[in-house]
Formats: structure tokens, C-alpha cells, sequence
């Protein structure tokens, strides 16, 4: 068990270190790739209707904004999460922080992100993601919020 969480986190942190504007954002975007199944299913949601992707759908245009000059500064990265497995499926569910600047203009936001994953010949590849982000009336709670981190204010990094 204790394998699993360990290679599910290793998927979780190449997951969120995708998502980093710059110099080498293809690799890491092409790291991404390899730990999704083929046929894995994205969803956006933000309080509209959700907005679906697979796999390719997803990274495209993603590796264009983390690549192209108008996002720099840019990362994300997980506040607090918890891993459940029961046999051959997994959950990730945890709160995250982004921050960059888009256009010259800078900007901070937090939200919540579920990770789906499934174990395959190959190992643990996730099978579907969904998240959302802060906004009015919608907030993360304090069982995913982490002890060191003040909760008003704009994201901070782990520095500890």
C-alpha cells in the first residue's frame, strides 16, 4: 500500500509540475501525457457549464499559453491533499494555488482538484481529472486547507 502512495504521489507532483511557464514546459507537459490514460477524460468547471477535454484537447493549448509570452511567472501547486486506494482505483483530491502574470497583469487564485486513477499493466495513470476554482460563494473549507498557510490573502508557496 504504502508503494502506491508513493507512485500516485510521484503522479500527483509531475501533474502539477506541468502546469510551470518557460524554458522546458514541453517536457514537462509531455511528462503529463504519459501518466494519463489514452482516453482520459479533463473537466473544467468554474460555476458555468463544464467544459470537457481529452487528453490532447487538454494539453494543446495549454503547452501554447505556458510557451507563447503572454503567461510568465506562471506555476501551480498543490496546498494540501489526501490519496484513497482500494484495490486497482485511486482518488486524489486536494486544494491547490496558481500564480503568474497574464498580458502584464499579475494574478493569484486557488481552487480544489480531483485526481481519478486507475491501476494498469504500466502502473497507476490517471483515468479523469476535474477542478474548480475559488470564487464568490465558493471557498476552500479547512479540512483541505493547510495549518501553515493564512487563510486570507493571496496563495503562498510551501517554503518550510
Amino acid at each position: 500500500m504504502a508503494a502506491d502512495h508513493e507512485a500516485i504521489a510521484s503522479i500527483v507532483r509531475t501533474f502539477f509540475a506541468a502546469f510551470t511557464s518557460g524554458p522546458e514546459s514541453a517536457a514537462r507537459l509531455d511528462a503529463l501525457r504519459a501518466v494519463f490514460l489514452s482516453e482520459a477524460v479533463i473537466v473544467r468547471t468554474g460555476g458555468g457549464e463544464p467544459a470537457v477535454y481529452g487528453v490532447d484537447s487538454f494539453i494543446a493549448p495549454r503547452q501554447a499559453l505556458l510557451s507563447g509570452g503572454t503567461l510568465v511567472d506562471f506555476s501551480e501547486w498543490e496546498l494540501r491533499g489526501r490519496t484513497e486506494v482500494f484495490g486497482d482505483i485511486a482518488h486524489h483530491f486536494g486544494s491547490y494555488a496558481k500564480a503568474g502574470v497574464q498580458d502584464g497583469t499579475p494574478f493569484t487564485a486557488r481552487g480544489m482538484k480531483t485526481l481519478q486513477l486507475v491501476r494498469t499493466s504500466a502502473g497507476w495513470r490517471i483515468s479523469a481529472v476535474a477542478w474548480d476554482d475559488e470564487r464568490d460563494g465558493v471557498e476552500i473549507g479547512p479540512d483541505h486547507w493547510p495549518a501553515w498557510l493564512p487563510t486570507t490573502g493571496p496563495p503562498v508557496r510551501d517554503a518550510r
